[in-house]
């Protein structure tokens, strides 16, 4: 179809002479033209005339610039610019903020709690360090497991918020009224009298199983300390930050989390100090650690209502709940191996043998000088202020390490490698092992070297274990953890899923119940926890070497996995830059040709276009002539 520019050239006439009649062609199309005229003088116009359309020659769609500027163009388009401050989004600070505050006073408490579970179970009377593997191993893990089963149900009828109240509001309660009630009417609710007459049917060697029902309230502390850690923190907590932050910004403030939650073990590690020191500014037949105790738990109280406000605070002010709701985040489905399959696969499969020495190593040697430690502990400080006033140094130290192996940590792993940074915990643990227990079994002959320093061979024996404790708890987030999951990256995705399900369901449980187990076997076999000191040194010794030999066997194997690994990683992402560098020359190059091409042929047609009315004639009078 003819445009009307086109057309209109068409209707053009020629000029006429003076003198000379037209041709009757041309005077037909003079009336048709008088007519037309006359027409649109009394017709009237459309209100909104129609423009004039260029010719079809000429493209009518804009000129595109190059691809470079005009993704530039497209990058600065005008988009709502969200708030920020120190660069982060007020919206995410409006999240992140209160989270931090919240799990820095869920660790504070935890802190608190974990210092004096410890202080009330061994410094008890009638009790010792004996009655913590006893503890672990037959309350601790079968309340634990009720407690997650009646979680569960209760998830399936409750809100997700009456369920966070349902769970934390109880652990306030327990921890005001065992500060307030409980402990002040400790002998009155202590079966003291039953203990005894079984004490003395059994023996000495069942004195821990016999301690868990003398100081039976203690335990129960002890228990609901121990929940805690894994209920408030690891469920309630991560639960409600994973609900209501991004990937993005999980991966950028969750490792943050990680620093304040040592900040937090320094601070209530000062608190704890602070509150068992009181005893040295009471007078005579007052009860100090009452006191003491009384006011550490009204912290944890007043703290757990502040968790509960935060709580409250966000779900009121911060989340949007009229927006439309969020899909769940699918997890990834492990595969739930029984027992027989995981332990085939740990036998076809020597790397994740060695992986799995590790993880049962880490718990066994932790266990057995843990509670070695907190008996020699209990009789250099056998008052529980002494204890608690100990302990609170210790928590401080202990989050001031963390810290430092936390910033450390990476630089290790980066310059001196995998291996060396697997080395590092058994190492350590080794040689602050042999002089734990060198000075526990020969102590006496360097008595008189330990006085020129100003200690007894007890002292230096607790501040080398307490060292091991230290370092032990620092390393595990530091070292150990980044290193144990270091090592399923060059595993097939088989091997890599059904290994980690396997090291789940064996190592985890196997390394944390190892070594009360041994401990149990140890104490009831010798008769006490001194007696069997000797073969707990023994098995120590004979479990970091198996550890250390599985290191070294492991990183043999995953050095030239890791470095395979990073050589496909370089290919693929220098075959990615060259793909995507020739289909952007490519693409630019093309695209700048047609471009040329089209702007040319724009310019001449519109300059045809443009040109005045008169030339027509003049060029076809000349044509003519």
């Amino acid at each position: 179809m003819e445009s009307g520019l086109v057309a209109s050239h068409r209707l053009r006439l020629p000029l006429l002479r003076p003198g000379v009649a037209p041709p009757p062609q041309q005077q037909l199309l003079l009336r048709q033209r008088r007519v037309a005229v006359a027409q649109l003088r009394v017709v009237p116009r459309a209100p909104a005339p129609t423009p004039l359309r260029l010719p079809a020659a000429l493209p009518l769609r804009p000129c595109l610039p190059p691809l470079r500027a005009a993704a530039g163009a497209a990058a600065s388009s005008p988009e709502p610019a969200a708030s920020k401050f120190l660069g982060v989004e007020t919206r995410t600070l409006k999240k992140i903020v209160p989270l931090g505050l919240m799990f820095f006073c869920i660790l504070f408490n935890y802190t608190i709690l974990r210092d004096t579970k410890d202080v009330l179970v061994v410094t008890a009377k009638g009790s010792s360090a004996e009655i913590i593997p006893f503890l672990k191993t037959w309350v601790n893990l079968p309340m634990a497991i009720g407690f997650m089963l009646l979680y569960t149900k209760l998830a399936d009828v409750l809100s997700k918020e009456a369920l966070f109240y349902t769970v934390i509001f109880p652990f306030i309660a327990f921890f005001g009224a065992f500060g307030y009630l409980l402990y002040p009417m400790r002998d009155a609710i202590h079966p003291t009298a039953l203990a005894d007459r079984l004490l003395a049917a059994l023996g000495p060697s069942f004195l821990g199983p016999v301690a868990i029902l003398r100081v039976w309230s203690f335990c129960l502390f002890y228990v609901m300390a121990e929940l805690w850690g894994s209920v408030v923190i690891s469920v309630l907590f991560w639960g409600f930050a994973n609900q209501i932050t991004t990937v993005e910004e999980a991966k950028e403030f969750y490792p943050l989390f990680g620093l304040g939650a040592n900040v937090a073990l320094i601070f209530s590690g000062r608190t704890v100090k602070y509150f068992s020191n009181m005893r040295q500014n009471l007078g005579p037949g007052v009860d100090g650690w009452a006191i003491s105790l009384r006011g550490m738990m009204s912290i944890v109280v007043l703290l757990g209502l502040v968790i509960a406000g935060i709580y409250w605070g966000v779900n009121k002010f911060v989340i949007d709940k009229s927006a439309a709701p969020v899909a769940e985040r699918k997890k990834k489905e492990k595969p739930k191996l029984s027992m027989g399959e995981s332990l085939k696969v740990l036998v076809s499969s020597r790397y994740v043998r060695d992986l799995a020495t590790l993880v049962v190593a880490y718990g066994i040697s932790i266990n057995l000088v843990e509670v070695t430690w907190k008996s020699k502990l209990k009789a250099q400080y056998p008052s529980p202020n002494e204890y608690s006033s100990f302990m609170g140094d210790f928590s401080t130290a202990t989050g001031i390490a963390t810290f430092t192996m936390m910033l450390l940590g990476r630089v290790i792993l980066r310059k001196f490698g995998w291996g060396v940074a697997a080395t590092i915990t058994p190492a350590v643990l080794l040689l602050t092992g042999v002089g734990f227990f060198s000075l526990i079994l020969f102590g006496e002959p360097l008595t008189p070297l330990m006085a020129t320093l100003g200690m007894t061979p007890l002292l230096a024996a607790v501040y080398v274990g307490a060292m091991q404790n230290i370092f032990s708890k620092s390393a595990k987030y530091s070292l150990f953890d980044p290193c144990k999951e270091m090592a399923y990256i060059p595993l097939d995705e088989d091997m890599k899923v059904k290994g980690k399900a396997a090291i789940d369901v064996v190592c985890n449980p196997l390394g944390k119940s190892g070594g009360a187990l041994i401990q149990q076997f140890m104490i009831l076999s010798f008769g006490s926890l001194a007696n069997s000191t000797p073969y707990l040194g023994g098995i120590l010794l004979v479990i970091v070497l198996a550890w250390l030999g599985a290191v070294r066997s492991l990183d043999s194997q995953f050095s030239p996995l890791a470095k395979q690994e990073l050589e496909k990683e370089k290919m693929l992402k220098a075959k990615t830059v060259e793909t995507t560098a020739q289909v952007v020359g490519s693409g630019n190059g093309s695209l700048q040709e047609t471009l040329t091409s089209e702007n040319s042929a724009n310019g001449s047609a519109i300059k045809q276009s443009q040109e005045p009315e008169s030339t027509a004639p003049e060029k076809s009078g000349q044509q003519s002539q």
